[in-house]
């Protein structure tokens, strides 16, 4: 693309997104932008942090949830742990909710209660990788940065055509992306381009007719957008066994408090046993439980993280206590706040109960 373009190309992405924003619970709009209002840094990295790995839909109303619940950074900041890794449930990626409250705190404590308003301060936070300090950047503060997420580089991979495949591709489209971004709308731009690929420059069937910076797309002048970027093929997920108990007793079910570090650290769960490489007998289930009682296995239960896949026997006894329980629930309540993973075997195992 010469960079004559780059001016028209710029004029075309900003007029359509002064058009045809997204409407979204975090986002100040370019109409309320142009007119002097900006965005609230803690509810713009908020959402930056719900929306890595996870949909916007899907994202939104736990964004409400939570806002609602902690309308600011101070107010997270002073919250219990197990509270918001319960209100986190179901997001997944758990590390993030870690992540999440040692930030606020980090900026009630160190910054009070006012977040940074540049990528370099934002990047000495606890958990704000490079890519959540650019956004809060552009898009809290209108610094100029590189904003580049999957949207982004879908974008960009199609606009010069990049062959390329992901991830080694990732320093040629952030060294584009940043070629190409506008140094006077910086946070307009990122929503601009982010909108363009998750509404128009789709993963599947892009809607060249409706885009419009058409006209400068090498992609699609090469005739197959559609195919970029191109990704590197996957290595097989590794998948792992593991059993999952459902302690009953006085027709409360036990949930256990898992470690606070690693996988699912923190969460509320169902005990398990080990999470290892090969099928569990039942006998080595049964040896795992957390109470002796007379365990009965009701099949399996399937997930997948990002790392590897799991595979869950789900064994369901009447048990006099469990020791390390941190809570009875009643059945209607005990998946709140629970994870995915043990969500699935509390409704294999209370299913086959009733």
């Amino acid at each position: 693309m010469p960079p004559s373009d780059l001016p028209a190309l710029r004029h075309a992405l900003l007029s359509w997104y002064d058009a045809k924003a997204r409407a979204l619970p975090w986002r100040v709009g370019p109409q309320a932008h142009a007119e002097g209002e900006r965005a609230d840094p803690y509810r713009v990295w908020l959402s930056e942090v719900m929306l890595q790995q996870t949909t916007t839909p899907h994202a939104a109303p736990y964004f409400l949830a939570f806002t609602a619940r902690w309308p600011t950074v101070g107010d997270l900041a002073a919250a219990e742990d197990g509270e918001v890794m319960g209100a986190w449930a179901g997001l997944g990626y758990y590390a993030r909710a870690r992540n999440l409250l040692a930030c606020a705190r980090a900026v009630a404590r160190e910054h009070g209660g006012v977040f940074p308003d540049t990528e370099a301060g934002l990047r000495a936070l606890p958990g704000l990788g490079p890519y959540t300090a650019a956004a809060v950047a552009a898009i809290a503060f209108d610094r100029p940065a590189v904003v580049v997420d999957g949207n982004v580089e879908r974008v960009t991979a199609r606009l010069f055509a990049v062959q390329q495949p992901l991830p080694a591709a990732r320093p040629e489209l952030r060294r584009r992306a940043g070629l190409i971004a506008s140094a006077e709308r910086p946070g307009d731009w990122a929503q601009a381009t982010m909108d363009l690929g998750a509404t128009v420059c789709r993963p599947r069937q892009p809607l060249c007719e409706a885009c419009p910076v058409a006209a400068f797309c090498e992609g699609l002048a090469g005739g197959a957008p559609e195919q970029l970027p191109r990704k590197a093929a996957k290595a097989e997920r590794p998948r792992r066994y593991g059993a999952a108990y459902v302690a009953l007793k006085a027709g409360r079910v036990a949930l256990v408090r898992r470690p606070p570090t690693g996988l699912l650290g923190g969460m509320l769960a169902l005990p398990t046993s080990a999470w290892v490489g090969a099928p569990l007998t039942l006998a080595d289930a049964m040896a795992a439980a957390p109470a002796p009682a007379p365990w009965r296995s009701v099949g399996e239960v399937e997930h997948v993280f990002t790392h590897f896949a799991l595979t869950l026997t789900v064994l369901v006894a009447e048990v006099d206590g469990v020791a390390e329980a941190v809570d009875w629930r009643a059945p209607d309540l005990a998946t709140e706040g629970v994870p995915t993973v043990f969500r699935k075997a509390l409704e294999a195992g209370l299913g086959r109960l009733a």
